[in-house]
């Protein structure tokens, strides 16, 4: 199962998110899951320095992605909450591989 993780500071912005694990819907290189959820978590990643103009600090080591900011602009925003959103309607539709969640 994919478990995705959103960070929030405690007011509502968003400071950072993980995603981790496989789905374990079909076999490697057919999982459309888990290449929804690595698609959507690394072009958010992306998205933040080419759009927002920020540098995330991320991590990548075995599948698993890990992605923090610092500064929290209106443009960080609304890429995180894209994600989130994305993150949320694939757990919608494949409730049993993709779990989403918040943490403070």
């Amino acid at each position: 199962m994919i478990r995705a993780v959103f960070q929030s500071d405690g007011s509502g912005r968003y400071v950072g998110y993980t995603v981790r694990g496989h789905a374990g819907y079909a076999p490697e290189g057919e999982d459309i899951v888990c290449a929804a959820a690595s698609s959507l978590a690394i072009s958010c990643c992306n998205a933040l320095e080419t759009v927002a103009g920020i540098k995330p600090e991320a991590h990548m080591a075995d599948g698993n992605l890990r992605v923090s900011i610092r500064d929290d602009s209106h443009d960080a925003q609304v890429i995180l909450r894209v994600l989130r959103q994305g993150l949320l309607d694939l757990q919608e539709q494949y409730p049993r591989y993709i779990t989403v969640n918040e943490s403070k």
